[in-house]
């Protein structure tokens, strides 16, 4: 049975408290490790999550470079992949600005989401390989250390990868081509998850329960959890962005 969807309607975000300069001046520069096109990409889209950055605000790539001290090519790389994902759009004659997301919209990435996922791990499970099961203990350990101390950023990371090393040990290129295309729509409301009080431990639970049964082989338990999983994610994005209002 199909489940009922909430009806369309958009996100709530609690209004700018900053003029459209203060609130990009906030953007700080990233470690080494990322492109300045990244770094951009994922401070504009926390500012649109958090709802500093409303929808319609407009997204000069001019001024941001010059803001940052960078050319304009980052810039629009990072408004390109954020257009990609949803968060911004490009209007005629006003260029890019802030996107509208409606909860539907979220609602039905997820969904997908969650099945591209469910498919990697049901795969993994019965074609993980024995190195393929030293790597992917080695991943779950070394995340539980970055669970205890709380490392939010490093979690994060660890966090693509994981994902990442389950769609290679899928061993399906066209899966895990597709699986990661759809991500990338979702990789800042996936991010946004992990400022909701207690989601490290959480996450890295569910991540425990996906990990003991492929290494079980049971494709359909693998599947399961990993759908729970996400549908946990995308809960956690709600609670956040609920909170936030």
């Amino acid at each position: 049975m199909l489940r009922q969807r909430s009806p369309m309607k958009p996100i709530r975000r609690k209004a700018a408290a900053k003029s459209e300069r203060s609130a990009l001046g906030q953007i700080a520069r990233r470690p080494n490790g990322v492109t300045h096109g990244e770094r951009l990409r994922q401070e504009i889209a926390d500012l649109i999550l958090d709802g500093t950055l409303p929808p319609g605000t407009a997204l000069d790539e001019k001024s941001l470079a010059e803001r940052h001290g960078v050319s304009r090519t980052p810039v629009r790389e990072a408004l390109r992949e954020l257009a990609a994902a949803g968060l911004v759009e490009h209007r005629p004659h006003r260029g890019a600005v802030v996107a509208a997301i409606t909860q539907r919209q979220l609602e039905e990435m997820f969904e997908v989401m969650a099945d591209l996922e469910a498919l990697c791990a049901g795969y993994a499970a019965a074609t993980i390989t024995p190195p393929e099961r030293v790597q992917l203990l080695d991943l779950q350990q070394a995340a539980e250390g970055l669970v205890r101390a709380g490392d939010l950023n490093s979690y994060t990371e660890a966090n693509d990868r994981f994902h990442d090393f389950i769609y290679a040990t899928s061993h399906n290129g066209f899966l895990s081509e597709t699986v990661k295309n759809v991500r990338l729509r979702l990789s800042p409301f996936r991010r946004a998850q992990f400022r909701t009080l207690g989601r490290l431990a959480v996450s890295h639970e569910e991540h425990d329960r996906v990990v003991q049964a492929i290494l079980r082989g049971d494709k359909d338990a693998a599947a399961r959890e990993m759908r729970t999983h996400i549908g946990s994610v995308h809960h956690s994005f709600t609670v956040f962005s609920e909170r936030r209002d």
